[in-house]
C-alpha cells in the first residue's frame, strides 16, 4: 500500500442538462437530492471519507455554483476543502490540470483521484478496495481509469478495450472507444473485452502534468497562467478568465489517456451509475409493484414502468406505460422513458430562445442561504429567504423601493441605519427607501425563514433579489 496521500479531486462543473427541468445551470444535478435525501455532491464528498490515505479534497466548480458547493461542504464537515473556481467551462483536462498544478505548488506530489461530483456508487466497500489498488499502481507511475463491467449494450457511454493483466485486478488499456451505435455496443458486450468508461481517473500529479506537457501542452500552459493570475479568496481560487479561456475544451481521455503508454484500467463491480438521464433514475429508484418510481404528491391509475416526480403540485396520471413526468415550479417534462436522453434537445432550444428556465426555477443559493421567488409583478417582488444559522445578508440601501420583512420561522436581528432590533416569528417590519438595512439569523442552530416583499417606488431598479 502506498504511503503517498490520495487527494480527491471532485469535478463539479457540469450543468446536467439531461435532467432538466429539475437540473438547471445555477442548480445542476450534483446539487440536487435525486437518489436519496442527500445531494449528489454530498454523496460524493462523503464517499471519500473512508478512502485509504485520503487527503484534503479539492473541488473544481463553476464560479456561479460556489455558494451551493460551500453549503454542501459545510454539511459534510469539509470546510477545509480547496475550491478552484472556473470562470468558463473547458472540460475535464484543464480542470484536472489546474488542480494538479495547485497541489504540486508547495513541492508535494500526491496521487490525484479525479472523479465527477454526480455519480452513484452502491457498493462503497468494494469501491474503496478498488481505489486502494489503483493508488498502488498510480504510485508506480501508471495513469489509471476505472471501467464498469457492462450489463447491457449501452449507447450512451464511451468504452474501454482492455488488454493483458498488469496484476490482480488491473489490466492494460488497448483503446478508448467513442459512444457506439446499438449494433457496435452489442458487439462490444458479446466480446467480453470492453468496459464502460466511468470518467474516474487516478495518477500522481507529476505524472499527469508530464503527460500533459507531452500531449496537450496548450492545456497545461493555459492552466498554469490561469493559476498564476488567479484571485485567492480564503480556500477558494478564481482562475483568470482570459488565461483559462485560451485552453482548448478537451477531456482527460482525449488529452492524455488515449496517448499515454502508461494507461491502465481497473474493472469495478460497484453498482455504478452516472445518473445521466431520467431513465437512469428510474433504474436506480425503488419501484412499486407496477414498476413505477413515484416521488412527491402523485396519484396513479393503470400506470406502469414509469418515473413520476412532483416537486409540489399534485400529479394525476391514467393509463400510461414507460413514461417520465417531472413537474417543477415553472416547467413540466413529459417523455417516453426510452427517449429521456433527448431532453437535451429541448434545453438547447430553450437556450436559443433565451428562456430563463434553462438557468433557474426561481430558486437561488447564496453564501448566506437560499432564495425562492414566490410572485412577481411590474411593481413588486415576493420572495422567501432561508438564512442559515448565524448567517446574515450583507447590508444594502435601496433608493428605489421599500423592503417589507415578515418573520415566518426563527428569530431575526434587524439592522436599519444605526439601530438594531429583534423580530420573532409572526412579526415584521418595513424599511423605507434610502435606509441602509441588513438581516441576520440570531440562532446558531435553526434556519431563519423570512418573506420579503420589495415594492417599487416608481424609480427604475427595484428588485427582490439579494446580491
Amino acid at each position: 500500500m502506498t504511503n503517498r496521500p490520495v487527494v480527491p479531486v471532485i469535478l463539479s462543473g457540469g450543468a446536467g442538462s439531461r435532467l432538466w427541468p429539475a437540473s438547471r445551470s445555477r442548480t445542476p444535478k450534483q446539487l440536487l437530492p435525486l437518489v436519496d435525501k442527500r445531494t449528489m455532491f454530498l454523496m460524493t464528498i462523503q464517499r471519500t471519507d473512508p478512502l485509504p490515505d485520503a487527503g484534503t479534497p479539492v473541488v473544481v466548480c463553476n464560479e456561479a455554483q460556489r455558494p451551493g458547493i460551500q453549503q454542501e461542504l459545510a454539511r459534510a464537515g469539509r470546510t477545509d476543502a480547496s475550491l478552484i473556481l472556473e470562470p468558463i467551462g473547458r472540460n475535464t483536462a484543464p480542470a484536472a490540470a489546474a488542480a494538479a498544478l495547485h497541489l504540486v505548488s508547495d513541492g508535494a506530489d500526491p496521487i490525484l483521484f479525479v472523479m465527477p461530483a454526480d455519480h452513484v456508487i452502491r457498493d462503497e466497500e468494494s469501491f474503496a478496495e478498488a481505489v486502494a489498488l489503483a493508488a498502488d499502481f498510480a504510485d508506480k507511475g501508471y495513469l489509471l481509469t476505472f471501467g464498469i463491467d457492462p450489463a447491457t449494450p449501452e449507447t450512451g457511454y464511451g468504452y474501454i478495450r482492455f488488454g493483458e493483466p498488469l496484476g490482480a485486478g488491473v489490466r492494460t488499456v488497448e483503446a478508448f472507444q467513442e459512444k457506439p451505435d446499438a449494433a457496435t455496443a452489442s458487439e462490444y458486450l458479446a466480446s467480453g473485452r470492453y468496459l464502460w468508461n466511468s470518467g474516474m481517473f487516478m495518477f500522481r500529479a507529476s505524472r499527469f502534468l508530464a503527460e500533459l506537457e507531452a500531449y496537450a501542452p496548450d492545456v497545461l500552459a493555459a492552466a498554469r497562467l490561469a493559476l498564476e493570475h488567479g484571485i485567492r479568496d480564503g480556500n477558494a481560487l478564481l482562475l483568470d478568465e482570459q488565461s483559462f479561456a485560451a485552453s482548448p475544451s478537451i477531456s482527460i481521455d482525449y488529452a492524455v489517456m488515449e496517448h499515454t503508454a502508461s494507461a491502465a484500467v481497473i474493472p469495478i463491480h460497484t453498482g455504478w451509475s452516472d445518473v445521466g438521464s431520467w431513465a437512469a433514475l428510474w433504474d436506480l429508484g425503488r419501484r412499486d409493484e407496477q414498476g413505477n418510481v413515484v416521488i412527491g404528491d402523485v396519484e396513479l391509475v393503470n400506470v406502469h414502468n414509469s418515473y413520476i416526480r412532483s416537486d409540489g403540485r399534485l400529479i394525476a396520471a391514467i393509463g400510461l406505460d414507460g413514461v417520465v413526468v417531472v413537474d417543477t415550479t415553472d416547467a413540466v417534462l413529459v417523455s417516453r422513458i426510452d427517449q429521456s436522453q433527448d431532453v437535451k434537445t429541448i434545453v438547447d432550444r430553450l437556450k436559443e430562445a433565451g428562456r430563463t428556465e434553462v438557468d433557474t426555477d426561481g430558486h437561488e443559493t447564496h453564501l448566506w442561504g437560499d432564495l425562492a421567488t414566490l410572485a412577481t409583478s411590474p411593481t413588486a417582488d415576493v420572495v422567501q429567504l432561508e438564512i442559515e444559522p448565524g448567517a446574515s445578508i450583507p447590508s444594502r440601501r435601496r433608493v428605489d423601493a421599500s423592503t417589507h420583512w415578515i418573520i415566518v420561522a426563527g428569530t431575526a436581528l434587524i439592522h436599519i441605519d444605526a439601530t438594531s432590533s429583534r423580530l420573532e416569528q409572526g412579526s415584521g417590519t418595513v424599511i423605507p427607501p434610502g435606509d441602509e438595512h441588513s438581516i441576520e439569523n440570531a440562532s446558531s442552530s435553526e434556519v431563519l425563514k423570512v418573506v420579503q416583499v420589495i415594492v417599487d417606488t416608481g424609480v427604475e431598479g427595484a428588485t427582490g433579489r439579494e446580491e
